[in-house]
């Protein structure tokens, strides 16, 4: 059946967005700026603040949610499902496991490519498969075994094209490209531990998506922003690109903005671009399918890729082509991309439909927007 126009732009913004998420983050961190104190400039480097504009981004949602609710009550027959009430402070974990990932990730990003930091992510997969096998009593598909395996050699991939392209590339130190790329795997135990606990402890209560994410965000911003205070005082040495070298500094970072306003543009762009994201998510799985929504998720990795090497950001290298491929193959296989085709070849359509019906607990999940299918940043 062919998409309705309205499909096709809720695809297209999910796309767009997603891809504006990483770009406009990575854009941030390759400015250049003089601080609060008459000294050169220097890069913008402060990850915590640039997190605390993401779950600002997410907090939208949950104004997004009301606003939803208020336009519903003028119809005759209200169709927004509201959900039960339910105790807010379920998502005050998963919120916090969301505030720490997403941290290391941001700090990750300072110190290797886009594309990379995108692909890497993929590695979530893994630990939420095990997570789900040891505290959710879930028995994964052979596929999603295969899947998993099949990831690991693709991040194996992907780390040896940073290792190679991080002896020629000026922009990162190999030392920093290393521990980038391990920032984000170790982020990603805890993204999949957030997924675990979503699904044990908050999905089992009727929420309405954009309230979850809206409620996410809440805790995420106002925790997050009382932790600059005592990270403007903690010394971490080198550690940070700062003049004081505390863990964040958060006065340096507005007198940057004051001298580069760009940086704002570029800030405001991964605020704003993630509520569209979350919102557009969300809607594709409604409006589509879950599975769309992870095809559209895996082309945004392809996408931030193509801008960063057309814009110069980063150098071209076939290992990573490949890393992705592997990726993508992997990803694909964990998540029952291959049933539709298999169902099409008449003796491999019995084993489709095996699959397919041990995984249906999933798959009702997902359509209902329940289950994170990537990420949320």
């Amino acid at each position: 059946m062919a998409w309705t126009k309205y499909q096709l732009f809720l695809a297209g913004l999910m796309l767009t967005t997603g891809s504006i998420n990483t770009l406009s983050a990575k854009w941030a961190d390759m400015f250049n700026a003089k601080g609060c104190q008459e000294e050169p400039e220097r890069p913008f480097s402060h990850p915590f603040l640039q997190a605390v504009g993401m779950f600002l981004g997410e907090f939208c949602c949950l104004a997004a949610f009301y606003i939803l609710i208020c336009h519903d009550k003028r119809r005759p027959e209200p169709r927004v499902n509201r959900g039960q009430s339910f105790n807010p402070f379920l998502f005050f974990p998963p919120a916090m496991c969301d505030m720490t990932a997403t941290s290391i990730m941001y700090v990750a990003l300072n110190m290797t490519s886009a594309s990379s930091f995108q692909m890497l992510r993929g590695a979530v997969i893994i630990f939420t498969g095990l997570l789900s096998v040891a505290f959710l009593g879930r028995r994964l598909a052979p596929n999603q075994w295969i899947g998993i395996f099949i990831t690991i050699l693709g991040l194996v991939i992907v780390g040896l094209a940073d290792f190679i392209s991080g002896n020629k590339d000026s922009s990162h130190k190999l030392s920093d490209v290393i521990t980038g790329d391990l920032l984000i795997i170790m982020a990603q135990i805890i993204v999949s531990v957030q997924m675990v606990l979503e699904e044990k402890f908050v999905y089992t209560h009727d929420v309405h998506p954009l309230r979850a994410v809206g409620t996410e965000g809440f805790f995420g911003f106002f925790v997050l922003s009382l932790l600059l205070i005592p990270m403007y005082f903690i010394p971490v040495g080198n550690f940070a690109n700062n003049p004081r070298h505390v863990l964040e500094d958060a006065l340096d970072a507005f007198c940057q903005i004051g001298h580069q306003p760009l940086i704002l543009l570029a800030l405001l762009g991964n605020t704003v671009s993630i509520a569209f994201f979350n919102f557009a998510g969300i809607s594709v799985t409604k409006e589509i399918s879950a599975t769309t929504r992870m095809v559209l998720d895996s082309l945004r990795t392809l996408v931030i890729w193509v801008v960063s090497l057309a814009l110069g950001w980063e150098h071209f290298h076939g290992l990573q082509v490949l890393g992705f491929l592997v990726l993508l193959v992997g990803t694909a296989l964990y998540n029952g991309l291959h049933r539709p085709l298999l169902a099409r070849i008449p003796c491999c359509a019995r084993f489709a439909n095996e699959e397919e019906g041990g995984s249906g607990e999933r798959e009702r999940l997902l359509n209902d927007g329940r289950v994170q299918t990537g990420d949320n940043s």
